[in-house]
């Protein structure tokens, strides 16, 4: 039988939105991987996880999360994944694997897959699909994303604050994601197109540290790498205006 390998989508942190597929699916798993950092500390993923399936089960995979400047040790971390994954493969006839958010977004589990596809012949690659920080962040700031014939951009501001600004330019939601690092930017960007009174961020969502805020109280500080912002377009022509 083929070997499989699914991603599964557990939510941005709080264990409680993980999805029922996603609990069977890692429950169903032999092996459940977790990506770490390489200075060792336990990541949201792993931490939602010991939740639902026991510890011995659970494998540790170094990967240089929120590398963007290194790309030779950014490759080398995902080839050394790949290699790991692979064993466990030859071992397991399942193999899952867990991403903070969803599978399809912006994830990890995007480049292990492709490695292992290519490394391991008839592998069947898998995803089940996770709550994402917009959803999480939406619910609880009661902010809506997008209503009747409005637009979703869904920006990293890992790509510059020049995309995000193009964004926010237009029409519909904005959400940004990983903005922490450019919170004085991205403040900068809100207030030049009349986006911040109604905008909102968020960090930890789920957690104990927990934060969210509204965008218009952003001082320039840094944030956590991982916060959310959903900046929602001017809404003033009355309930279904957007249709």
């Amino acid at each position: 039988m083929s070997s499989r390998l699914v991603g599964v989508g557990v939510g941005p942190g709080d264990p409680e939105l993980v999805t029922v597929k996603g609990v069977n699916a890692l429950r169903a798993a032999e092996v459940v991987v977790v990506p770490v950092m390489d200075t060792g500390e336990r990541g949201r993923a792993e931490a939602t996880v010991l939740h639902y399936v026991p510890e011995e089960k659970v494998l540790r995979v170094v990967f240089a999360l929120n590398e963007r400047t290194d790309r030779a040790r950014r490759e080398a971390a995902w080839d050394a994944a790949g290699e790991r994954v692979t064993e466990l493969l030859k071992r397991h006839a399942s193999v899952a694997f867990a991403t903070i958010g969803d599978p399809n977004v912006y994830s990890t589990f995007t480049y292990l897959a492709q490695t292992i596809v290519e490394l391991v012949p008839g592998v069947v690659v898998e995803t089940v699909p996770g709550i994402t920080a917009m959803q999480d962040l939406a619910a609880r700031s009661g902010a809506v994303l997008t209503e009747g014939t409005e637009p979703l951009t869904l920006v990293p501001v890992t790509a510059g604050s020049a995309v995000l600004k193009e964004a926010l330019a237009g029409p519909g939601t904005v959400v940004a994601y990983k903005f922490g690092r450019q919170a004085a930017e991205v403040a900068e960007a809100l207030r030049e197109t009349g986006r911040i009174e109604d905008a909102v961020w968020g960090s930890a969502l789920g957690l104990p540290e927990e934060s969210v805020r509204p965008a218009a109280e952003l001082d320039g500080e840094p944030l956590p790498y991982l916060s959310t912002l959903i900046a929602p377009p001017r809404r003033d022509s009355g309930r279904g205006g957007k249709l």
